[in-house]
């Protein structure tokens, strides 16, 4: 046996009379006190056996099973916290969604950098993993969105480094068994029914044994035992491939699914009907779906094998669904047809629910990250939706979940979901054709659509499967979509895409002390005397390394500080500054000398002005928060001297009355002239009296985290801040962009930086005053009626062009005219614009002859024209014209342009154009 086997024998098993066993069916090896079992008791190796036969002595909703479960683990000594976001992203770089109760931990608490909120812990955290998208609706269990419900201890070895934020064992396998035994007990379950199956854990790079908790069939518990972690030189290998080593922190990591507790406690014959009762049947009512009798109990036979439809481990559906219905006795497809539209109706209510989340949380629809992960859950909604005859708006459901989840912002997830509907229902519009397309090349290829161009339809157009499947029906294309199609999508987009950065350092970079800080203690000082540690050559100068500095490394979005060092013999130019870990080093044009003492002077003015702009940019997104709603967040930011800017989440563009709005606001904050403060508090304290707002501007480490007070606002922020909202003077909104969907630039300036842009613009508007000869007041009424002559100038240029186009065409300037078949050609010179050559060829044209008409005037150009029923292909033609002139041209048969640049070869050109059109004519 393993060590990793060995893992596995408690003692509170053998004191238990616990056995352990091998199944018979997938060769599991689980601990059970039933003597008789034989398989490990989870789907398909077992059906499930409380639909119908309840599992324990009471029923629970949601709501009162989560409250039994936390009020068990307070009374068995652990603290309760308050659950996270879904958006795993607001704590943490390197993952989207909240996928465990562990997510909230990792990786700063479980790799010992702090301490954990409270120890233990008991927590319901809502979850959402969506590599279930497609298992939702069919298996009768799976829910994309659900509450892991959970206990964590978080333990450090006796050899750990003693710079851990934790210290020694607070409980382990045993005690963690014990409590799940005597949980299951008190809820009146059956012990002799209780089987833990063997399970090793992998994940995120940490792994150890762990049990998946079986009761009545139904999978309730995973109790994980975070032990190792990722070494290539690992002794144990793991079922991913890789070899891991024991980690100096041991965790207890627990999950119990609240939906399928309260769904075992009830025996409904699915978990939705347990978890969404008013939803489904509002749904079924909506759509028309109305069972007889003999359908009813024909579907509750077919849900206690549903736990057989796991996509996960079965080949195909349709394989699953002829196994239930033969051991139904009856035709598989009469169980398709009963299944079918309940599977949707399960999965329209778990999806608004998982959109009640997301925007709820503040997820914003776009086409990157968790908004895109959003957006694609919304468009399968409606898809659903509309295959099963759903007609009640797809906001009024996801409302339903929101409202029932307790949310205040339901008015921005209405607004949010409504415009996301339009928005799709507008792409589908223009995605059909293309979809058209394709599927046409592939019938007449007689090849079927495959699973890559499937992904890339939906992932780049919006289009989902079926809506391919529908057009390829139609122009004889096939289709095969697969079962997990929408996990595929998911896979692509469910990653932040962050990469561990690795910087080569020198060693003796490594060894130097941290640079004190000065820049925390005194913001507006601007001189400091040091000693030079260590100073590094570059290919493009100098890094300085101080034992403290008042310069400000570049980081947060801020610009580095500017300046200079002086010894008694010289003085350099600090042009950047940039931090390796704790050190910070001064890129410097010339080379002082180690050990020696420097003065250092920051260029004033220059971090003045950061200072302004840093500040404002806190303003700005609070104003953008109260005009636009608390699903504002940061995504990104640039400080600058002259102009700052902030990207923020909204799902729509902002208008000229919303942006006057903000700035009003953000400039109203700076007359209140403000106290700026600065605190560094314990993170969890922090979290939890302001939530995971603080970090607009990134996720700091540590136990203590430096917040910026600017009024209302607070925000994790490591920048230089002014003292007093009224030193930046004026902040001014410059303008708006949406730099991709779902995100909102917005640029502004603050203090001089906003003087200076005014005085700009009033600049330009004296220029124009002054060109159009009217006061400034009469420069946007004078614009208007200038361009609006303009146009109407323009058109009349047009119509001008058109008639002397007409008039050559009919003989006033007629060029050659040449037998081509049975139609005659006009080869002509006009030495004019393109456009004017245009509506010559046009004229001719309608006269019904062929038209060759040339321009000398930039180069040499032609246009080609040809009637209805003629067999000249006007692109051939313009081809070889253009060619015998050092240049290219093409289009369709009925109309083409070229040219080239050796303009005096157009005569010769134009000369050899009546055997060109008989040639491509072929007479």
């Amino acid at each position: 046996m393993s060590d990793l086997d060995e893992a596995y024998r408690l003692e509170y098993f053998e004191e238990e009379g616990f056995m352990r066993k091998q199944c018979t069916q997938c060769g599991a090896h689980f601990w059970t006190r039933d003597e008789s079992q034989e398989t490990c008791g989870e789907p398909p190796c077992d059906d499930y056996a409380f639909i119908d036969d309840p599992g324990f002595s009471e029923e629970y909703s949601l709501g009162e099973m989560r409250e039994a479960f936390l009020s068990f683990f307070e009374d068995h000594g652990h603290e309760r916290i308050d659950p996270y976001p879904v958006a795993a992203n607001r704590w943490r770089d390197d993952v989207l969604l909240t996928q465990a109760s562990i997510y909230d931990f990792q990786p700063l608490v479980t790799s010992g950098k702090t301490p954990p909120p409270a120890n233990p812990l008991t927590i319901s955290q809502p979850c959402i993993r969506m590599q279930d998208i497609d298992n939702v609706g069919k298996t009768g269990r799976h829910t994309m969105a659900f509450e892991m419900m959970a206990h964590h201890a978080f333990n450090a070895r006796e050899d750990a480094p003693e710079d851990l934020a934790y210290q020694g064992e607070v409980y382990w396998k045993d005690e963690t068994v014990e409590l799940c035994d005597d949980l299951f007990v008190e809820m009146g379950a059956d012990p002799e029914e209780i089987t833990y199956i063997e399970d090793p854990w992998v994940g995120g790079g940490n792994a150890g044994p762990a049990f998946e908790v079986l009761y009545k069939g139904a999978e309730l518990a995973t109790l994980v035992f975070m032990s190792m972690e990722q070494d290539p030189e690992g002794e144990y290998e793991m079922k991913d491939g890789n070899s891991y080593s024991p980690m100096d922190t041991y965790i207890v990591d627990t999950g119990y699914g609240l939906e399928r507790w309260t769904w075992v406690s009830q025996g409904t014959p699915t978990v939705y009907e347990a978890i969404y009762p008013d939803t489904i049947e509002f749904l079924k009512e909506n759509a028309g779906i109305e069972l007889t009798a003999k359908e009813r109990d024909l579907v509750h036979s077919a849900s206690k094998l549903a736990g057989r439809m796991d996509i996960d481990e079965i080949e195909h559906v349709d394989a699953a669904r002829e196994e239930i219905a033969d051991k139904l006795d009856v035709e598989t497809e009469t169980i398709e047809a009963l299944l079918s539209p309940l599977e949707d109706i399960y999965a329209i209510a778990d999806h608004a629910r998982t959109l009640a989340y997301m925007f709820g949380d503040g997820i914003v629809p776009s086409n990157v990250g968790t908004g895109y992960l959003a957006r694609m859950v919304l468009r399968r909604t409606k898809r659903l939706a509309d295959d099963v005859g759903v007609d009640a708006p797809i906001e009024a459901l996801v409302d339903m979940q929101a409202d029932r989840l307790g949310y205040d912002n339901r008015d921005t997830i209405r607004e949010m979901v409504s415009t996301e509907v339009e928005k799709y229902e507008e792409t589908l519009e223009r995605g059909g054709r293309r979809v058209r397309q394709i599927a046409q090349d592939y019938a007449d290829e007689g090849r079927p659509i495959p699973k890559e161009t499937l992904v890339e339809l939906y992932d780049s157009h919006g289009i989902q499967p079926e809506m391919v499947e529908d057009i390829a029906e139609e122009v004889g294309a096939t289709v095969d979509v697969p079962d997990d199609f929408y996990s595929l999508v998911a896979q692509r987009h469910d990653t932040t895409g962050a990469v561990a950065e690795e910087t080569a350092t020198d060693e003796r970079l490594a060894d130097l002390p941290a640079t004190e800080r000065l820049f925390y203690d005194d913001q507006y000082r601007t001189e400091f005397e040091a000693v030079i540690l260590d100073v590094f050559e570059r290919e493009d100068g100098y890094d300085v390394v101080l034992d403290q500095t008042m310069f400000y490394p570049e980081g947060g979005g801020q610009p580095a500080d500017h300046g200079t060092l002086s010894t008694s013999d010289t003085t350099v130019e600090v042009r950047d500054v940039q931090r390796e870990g704790e050190v910070i080093l001064h890129r410097t044009d010339e080379k002082p000398s180690k050990g020696e003492f420097v003065r250092g002077q920051i260029d004033v003015e220059r971090r003045r002005r950061l200072m302004r702009h840093h500040t404002a940019t806190h303003i700005v997104i609070h104003a953008a928060r109260q005009v636009l709603g608390d699903h504002i967040r940061q995504a990104g930011a640039q400080k600058g001297t002259d102009s700052s800017r902030i990207d923020v989440t909204h799902f729509r563009r902002l208008d000229r009355e919303t942006i006057k709005e903000i700035e009003r606001l953000a400039n109203d904050i700076v007359l209140e002239d403000l106290s700026v403060q600065v605190e560094w508090p314990d993170r969890h304290e922090a979290e939890e009296a302001f939530g995971f707002d603080l970090y607009q501007g990134g996720i700091p480490a540590g136990e203590n985290i430096r917040l910026v007070h600017v009024g209302d606002d607070v925000q994790a922020c490591g920048g230089t801040h002014v003292q007093h909202t009224g030193e930046i003077g004026t902040i001014k909104i410059l303008s708006t962009e949406r730099v991709q969907d779902g995100v909102e630039r917005i640029t502004f300036a603050a203090g001089e930086a906003a003087t200076e842009h005014v005085q700009a613009m009033e600049d330009d508007l004296l220029d124009a005053a002054e060109a159009f000869d009217v006061s400034p007041e009469e420069v946007p009424a004078t614009a208007d009626r200038f361009f609006s002559e303009w146009k109407e100038r323009g058109k009349r240029i047009e119509e001008l062009k058109e008639e002397l186009a007409a008039a050559r065409a009919s003989g006033g300037s007629a060029g050659e005219e040449v037998t081509v078949g049975d139609t005659t050609a006009v080869v002509q010179r006009v030495d004019t614009d393109m456009d004017e050559l245009r509506a010559t060829a046009n004229a001719i044209v309608e006269e019904g002859k062929i038209a060759v008409v040339a321009s000398g005037r930039d180069g040499a150009q032609f246009v080609v024209a040809v009637p209805d029923g003629s067999d000249v292909n006007a692109g051939e033609v313009v081809g070889e014209l253009a060619s015998q002139v050092g240049g290219g041209g093409g289009g369709p048969p009925d109309f083409a342009q070229g040219g080239g640049p050796e303009a005096d070869a157009l005569e010769d050109a134009l000369a050899a154009a009546p055997d060109i059109l008989r040639r491509v004519a072929d007479v």
